[in-house]
């Protein structure tokens, strides 16, 4: 019998000063065991730098490996927003690009390594497609910190963020490397 999935959560208070979004979410988020913690992290980390009232996580989890990561629906049929974490396959941010108005990939990986993976692969309108990473550093703190039950104050701004847990501060940047 396979491993069940473990549950984590996320309250956070989301301060997103670039983006003009003050509000509080909870989130409940199954961690599937072949799940690194640092895929997990970035997956909020990617929900908090993109949120929308209309923003969801893939319903299977990595469990629906076609599927975004997080999304925003289009009720006309596709996707206003795609969003990858980690290192998608070309075949992927393809499909991704046919289907979706914009792609988000970020990545807790070496971004150099899919940059190099990307080059020259048949990806339809790959201008859709932006690239972001978080340092090695950054994750590893915030590791070091995630518990089942985590309590985050998350400040973005000028593409800085502060995440305030506990009596710790961890702080990092996203980086565009698109």
């Amino acid at each position: 019998m396979a491993n069940p999935s473990t549950l984590y959560r996320f309250r956070i208070d989301l301060v997103d000063v670039d983006h003009g979004v003050y509000l509080k979410v909870d989130l409940r988020i199954p961690k599937h065991p072949s799940e690194s913690d640092s895929f997990l992290i970035t997956r909020v980390l990617a929900y908090a730098l993109n949120y929308s009232d209309s923003l969801q996580f893939s319903k299977e989890g990595l469990g629906a490996p076609d599927d975004p990561c997080i999304s925003i629906f289009d009720p006309s049929g596709g996707y206003t927003l795609w969003v990858e974490i980690g290192n998608p396959s070309p075949k992927k941010l393809h499909k991704a690009t046919k289907s979706s108005k914009k792609v988000n990939v970020y990545t807790y990986k070496n971004p150099e390594l899919l940059i190099q993976e990307l080059i020259g692969s048949p990806i339809y309108q790959p201008e859709r497609v932006e690239l972001f990473s978080f340092s090695h550093n950054f994750l590893e703190s915030l590791e070091e910190l995630l518990t089942r039950d985590n309590d985050w104050n998350f400040i973005h701004q000028d593409g800085s963020i502060m995440i305030q847990i506990g009596d710790k501060s961890v702080q990092g940047e996203w980086i565009s490397e698109s």
